[in-house]
């Protein structure tokens, strides 16, 4: 694999900054790296281990170096899939294969569900699917309290709410919004509200990202080979539980991933997951 080359690329309301890590003499698809709000720094543990094919990761709309010019506030999927499509044009290297986490995931399916020919095999791993639950209204309520718990707030408190849903087991709750939760403080996070609303997760992509309902006749239809993974370790929690229902609403069977819903990170970003495992898992799927 060669040195990272990072490429930009304009599409409506954005400026997008992507990584091409271009391997000599591959035969397999190119292999994009996508989460959502994570950018392209998540997937530094996973890069070592798939030297043998060119790699692309790339910073979403409004998040990293991607900078939004249309000054809009929030990422709906529909949007990120369009700029994933005009992305994999721009590469010249379709159908690609994808790894998609978390928000990512979403985006990837709706990204399939339009431009289907784009994607050879899509693996959406724990996508936070909530409309796919069997408990969406508690859960989508719980999503919008943290959502004007950020706008009456700040950061610090929206975000131990949004550590408390998707790290809960089990159906959310009803009383979701009046339970007790820690103080900022116990999580090292801010307790002061610093004034700023344009924070990637709160404010850009968590209300789309959560309420967007899969397009699953589309998917069902579509010729890409969509592999749903889950975490070994997130069994009960939130994104788990959606990815869960999405296979079955696709008629798969899901796959079982090591560690949690950041099981590829390496602890750079703070959370270590088993990246080594998570990477051989993943290549498994890839070519199977």
């Amino acid at each position: 694999m060669t040195e990272s080359v990072t490429r930009t690329l304009e599409v409506p309301g954005a400026v997008l900054h992507y990584d091409v890590r271009q391997a000599e003499g591959g035969t397999a698809p190119a292999l994009l790296m996508i989460g959502t709000p994570m950018d392209a720094t998540g997937f530094s543990g996973l890069l070592g281990h798939f030297q043998d094919r060119t790699v692309v990761t790339y910073d979403p709309r409004g998040i990293g170096r991607s900078p939004r010019t249309d000054g809009a506030t929030e990422s709906t999927p529909e949007l990120h899939a369009e700029d994933l499509h005009r992305l994999i044009d721009a590469l010249g290297a379709g159908p690609v294969d994808i790894f998609a986490s978390s928000g990512g995931a979403v985006n990837g399916l709706a990204l399939v569900a339009r431009h289907p020919e784009q994607v050879r095999t899509l693996v959406a791993h724990e996508p936070p699917a909530a409309q796919a639950l069997p408990d969406r209204e508690e859960a989508l309520a719980a999503v919008a309290d943290i959502r004007r718990t950020y706008e009456r707030d700040g950061f610090g408190p929206a975000m131990v709410k949004f550590i408390a849903l998707s790290s809960l087991r089990g159906e959310i709750p009803a009383d979701f919004a009046e339970r007790p939760v820690a103080s900022p403080a116990e999580f090292g996070l801010p307790a002061e509200d610093d004034g700023s609303r344009g924070d990637p997760l709160f404010a850009q992509n968590l209300v789309p990202c959560t309420h967007h309902v899969p397009d699953f006749e589309a998917l069902r239809a579509a010729p890409t080979r969509v592999v749903i993974g889950v975490g070994a370790e997130s069994e009960g929690e939130l994104a788990h539980r959606a990815g869960l229902a999405v296979a079955e609403r696709l008629g798969t069977k899901p796959v079982t991933f090591p560690s949690h819903h950041g099981g590829f990170l390496d602890g750079t970003m703070g959370m270590k997951g088993d990246p080594d495992g998570f990477a051989a898992t993943l290549r498994e799927v890839l070519t199977a």
